[in-house]
């Protein structure tokens, strides 16, 4: 049985490394990795193959930069390209990307079945890409894999009961990857140890997300609540390639300690020593709870609801008042885990039996 997967950016690439290597041990599964080429840094993309282990793509379509429309058509293209050269009997695609939603519909219009990783996520705010992104990749997969209960009641409310398809309830494969990699974080990762930091000692931050960064007012605020963080104590900030540009283009000047993209051990080493996650990215709101760290999130709004009713993570958008607010709340709280959220790191083993059941 032949499976085509579509990767294209980090967070893909540590889901697919839960997957791909329970697949490998299966002899009734061939897997095709395809890799869209959508982040072409080495540090955000060849680094997370080589040190994750996952298999090296056996395509790589290089397509990376445009317009959403520009980048999604090309992207299109090839992997219909590859398609029709593979014949596969299914395609696997994750999360929200524009690489998830041109290898959903490349395959959709070839009559090959989707199957959708982290299925039923919702925002609810249609100004964001991945919002669209994950709508539509839904509507047209025929096997969706769930990761929380929450996104299994999405789809029950926009009906999918009653379309031909299948919605399972297999946990958080980021969980998977987070306990699988944990034990090896120590060893493999670098600049923890390279910075000389010290357990507790530090904010861990990001922040990339478009409606951040090309809003001048909604960055100016982000700066102004870090940097005064900045004056308590240190803040390491790993730069995506658009932020960066962004402190470039613009002279921004500030107290944060401002590093490269790191690999996954050094995201997990850095998880597991600093005292709180400040973020806009949606993975990285759960790394933060995987590992027993609170979260105050620089959006509007969050997919994973369970984790601010939860009391573990605290929406601010991009308000300085506000994140400087959760910050002094988080202060004094302790962190209480709760029922099991995510599937218990079994979410890999559990796609697998499914899909050997099912092709």
């Amino acid at each position: 049985m032949k499976i085509l997967t579509v990767v294209g950016a980090r967070p893909q690439f540590v889901k697919a490394a839960v997957v791909s290597r329970n697949m490998a041990l299966q002899d009734g599964i061939q897997e095709f990795i395809l890799h869209s080429g959508q982040h072409y840094d080495d540090n955000m993309s060849a680094i997370f193959f080589e040190e994750m282990r996952i298999p090296t793509p056996h395509f790589n379509l290089n397509i990376n930069g445009g317009h959403h429309g520009e980048m999604t058509g090309k992207m299109m293209a090839g992997i219909e390209q590859k398609i029709l050269e593979i014949k596969p009997d299914a395609l696997l695609v994750y999360g929200d990307t524009n690489s998830t939603l041109a290898g959903a519909l490349a395959a959709a219009k070839l009559h090959v079945p989707v199957i959708h990783v982290e299925a039923g996520l919702r925002s609810f705010n249609m100004r964001m890409p991945e919002e669209i992104n994950r709508i539509l990749t839904d509507r047209i997969s025929q096997i969706l894999f769930c990761p929380t209960t929450r996104a299994v009641e999405n789809l029950q409310r926009e009906g999918f009961d009653l379309l031909d398809n299948r919605v399972e309830l297999v946990g958080d494969v980021m969980q998977d990857a987070a306990l699988f990699y944990a034990a090896d974080a120590a060893s493999m990762a670098k600049v923890f140890h390279t910075l000389e930091l010290e357990t507790g000692s530090f904010l861990l931050v990001t922040c990339h997300r478009a409606e951040n960064t090309n809003d001048p007012e909604r960055f100016g605020q982000i700066l102004q609540a870090l940097n005064e963080l900045a004056e308590r104590q240190t803040i390491i900030f790993p730069v995506h390639p658009r932020t960066r540009q962004l402190f470039k283009t613009q002279s921004i000047h500030s107290n944060l300690k401002l590093i490269d993209p790191v690999g996954y051990f050094d995201m997990i080493l850095l998880l597991k020593n600093c005292q709180l996650v400040i973020t806009d990215s949606g993975g990285l709101q759960k790394e933060a709870y995987f590992f027993q760290k609170h979260c105050i999130t620089m959006r509007d709004e969050t997919e994973w609801v369970e984790l601010v009713d939860g009391g573990y993570n605290v929406i601010c958008g991009a308000d300085a008042r506000r994140i400087l607010t959760a910050f002094e709340q988080f202060q004094t709280a302790q962190f209480k885990p709760g029922a099991d959220l995510y599937g218990g790191g079994q979410a890999g083993e559990r796609i697998v039996s499914f899909l050997m059941d099912w092709l």
